[in-house]
């Protein structure tokens, strides 16, 4: 039994010598390169030591890496270009952020100005239109105004031509007013046919016009004071044609044809008046008697009398 137990002692202790013969070589040569490695390449050894430290128990037993002092200046001039390249990306992000949170503003002050403009064109426009409305109802109500503003068209519609001549015969207040209400092309199209002066004075007026209420005054005053004065001319003008003519026909032919030839030398108009306000009869006799008096005069006058 105990021979037994040798020789399987024995056997055992031939297989590990066996393994040993195989194995030392082999390990001796990897110490070796790796010896070899860790002298003449500093990256390999550094690797390998930080290999090591990564194994739980091997890491207590080996040294640290010796770390070399260009590639630590390096890696940490890398990872100061990575930290300030993150830096400036994260700078970029809030800059882009910012650019465009003030696009927005921008964009939403744009619609707010635009809503603004909108608004107050949308008040402008109501304004102007309750304005019209109000000056439009108060024409409406005032049939003075509506018959000036007719009337005012009226001249408008007919050709410069004609209605200058007709307004003329008005007074310059009543021309002011109804010009006044004209549009503008209207009314530089009658002054421009209008007599230099009466235009010369009715621009003038229109240059200082007031208020339709005060044109309205002043027009009604210039009628007033000019038919007063149409008044004033009749009853100071003496006798109509009429009473000429029986004046003449109840005197002698010798002094009416006296008389008519004196006054034929201060105005020979108005001796025409009077020999065509008398009748037949007494117009032969004065002629008659005027023919004897003064023949080349009377031939004159008579032949004025045919021709009127």
């Amino acid at each position: 039994m105990a021979e037994k137990d040798f020789e399987l002692e024995k056997e055992s202790a031939g297989g590990f010598e066996r393994f040993l013969f195989f194995m030392i070589p082999i390990i001796f040569t990897v110490v070796l390169i790796g010896v070899l490695l860790a002298l003449f390449n500093m990256d390999v050894r550094n690797n390998m030591l930080e290999f090591a430290h990564k194994i739980p128990i091997v890491k207590n037993l080996v040294p640290e890496p010796v770390k070399d002092p260009e590639k630590t200046k390096l890696q940490d001039a890398k990872d100061q270009v990575k930290s300030a390249n993150a830096t400036i990306e994260e700078l970029k992000s809030k800059l882009a952020t910012k650019d465009a949170d003030l696009k927005k503003a921008k964009e939403e002050q744009t619609q707010q100005d635009q809503k603004l403009k909108s608004v107050q064109e949308q008040l402008d426009s109501a304004q102007k239109s309750a304005t019209d409305t109000a000056q439009q109802n108060a024409v409406d109500t005032d049939p003075y105004e509506k018959q000036i503003k007719d009337l005012a068209k009226m001249y408008a519609d007919m050709s410069p031509s004609k209605a200058a001549p007709i307004m003329q015969n008005m007074t310059t207040d009543e021309m002011v007013q109804l010009l006044s209400a004209m549009k503008n092309d209207n009314r530089t199209a009658i002054l421009a046919k209008m007599d230099p002066k009466v235009a010369a004075d009715v621009s003038m007026k229109l240059k200082d016009a007031v208020s339709s209420s005060d044109l309205a005054i002043a027009a009604l005053q210039s009628r007033i004071d000019k038919d007063a004065g149409a008044k004033k001319e009749a009853s100071t003008s003496g006798l109509d044609k009429n009473q000429i003519g029986q004046t003449f026909a109840a005197m002698p032919a010798n002094s009416a044809a006296d008389l008519l030839l004196s006054t034929y030398k201060i105005s020979p108009e108005k001796v025409l008046t009077i020999l065509n306000a008398v009748n037949d009869s007494t117009r032969s006799g004065i002629l008659d008697a005027m023919s004897k008096k003064d023949a080349k005069t009377a031939a004159v006058i008579l032949n004025k009398l045919m021709t009127k």
